[in-house]
């Protein structure tokens, strides 16, 4: 007996399909994955990263969103959920099921989804070109890349691992230290294993 065809979705049917779902997929070039479950230090980060900017951005015409807000990358054919996004840009306030013009995004790095993060979905939210900044935070060890988009599309990375460090984002009216995005957070096991890509 032959197996069935798997057919790739469309933008609008995975959408569609999304609407109903039990839990969170995202979606590139026609193929769609489950969002597993995240640690309590990626919960702790995230929740951590969005409390800061909900102090940091009152007064400015911006918002943050976490994990539940779909961001689309049209120039992908992508939808992802990004752990943190920040977007500024008046033509976001219409579309209620994803951002489309997003300034700063930001991944809680798993070792299972940590290789993708830094590759395939990078690769994805470079074409953004909205975005200028887009963090990938450890949460297996207080780290963060921080990459920002300078001239002629090069992204430049600065690297923090102290708790003293400031994490700037002058536009956003944003200067925390590392330790303050770590604070109260109980770091997974180096050795912890999660899903793969």
């Amino acid at each position: 007996m032959a197996l069935a065809e798997k057919l790739p979705l469309t933008a609008e049917e995975y959408l569609q399909g999304e609407t109903a779902a039990a839990f969170k997929h995202e979606y590139m070039n026609g193929e769609v994955w489950a969002m597993v479950g995240a640690s309590d230090a990626h919960v702790s980060i995230a929740g951590n990263l969005f409390f800061l900017f909900k102090q940091s951005l009152t007064g400015l015409p911006c918002r943050a969103y976490i994990s539940d807000m779909k961001v689309k990358v049209e120039q992908a054919d992508a939808f992802f959920y990004p752990d943190v996004m920040v977007t500024c840009d008046s033509k976001d306030r219409d579309n209620r099921l994803f951002k489309q013009h997003p300034l700063f995004i930001a991944e809680v790095l798993s070792p299972g989804t940590e290789r993708f993060d830094r590759g395939k979905k990078f690769a994805a939210y470079r074409q953004l070109h909205s975005l200028q900044y887009y963090w990938l935070i450890d949460s297996q060890k207080k780290s963060v890349d921080c990459f920002e988009r300078a001239d002629k599309d090069d992204w430049l990375l600065r690297s923090y691992s102290d708790d003293h460090a400031k994490l700037t984002l002058p536009s956003l009216q944003f200067e925390y230290t590392l330790g303050q995005l770590y604070e109260d957070i109980w770091l997974d096991p180096a050795d912890e294993v999660q899903g793969n890509f």
